[in-house]
């Protein structure tokens, strides 16, 4: 679970990013997978993930997001939570 202590206070600015988002509306199914989900089937969505953020025009404070706040699930700014595990 994230650390919510280190999420920015709920004001516009800190949170406006999200209105750009090119995952708005696609919701969570492709950037987190389902309990015991392994191996090709959770790299393909990976994979799908990754694709919409690589056009995404808010990728990198989504991933700023994700590091700050250590997001500990899902893909965020193009990077899975064991690529951004290792980042850090």
């Amino acid at each position: 679970m994230p650390d919510v202590s280190l999420l920015p206070k709920p004001t516009l600015h800190d949170w406006e990013w999200q209105t750009e988002a090119a995952c708005r509306d696609l919701g969570p199914n492709r950037f987190f997978h389902p309990a015991g989900e392994r191996g090709e089937d959770r790299e393909e969505r990976d994979e799908a993930a990754k694709r919409v953020c690589a056009v995404c025009p808010v990728r990198r404070a989504c991933l700023e997001h994700a590091l700050n706040t250590h997001e500990a699930f899902g893909v965020w700014g193009g990077l899975t939570e064991d690529e951004r595990r290792e980042m850090r």
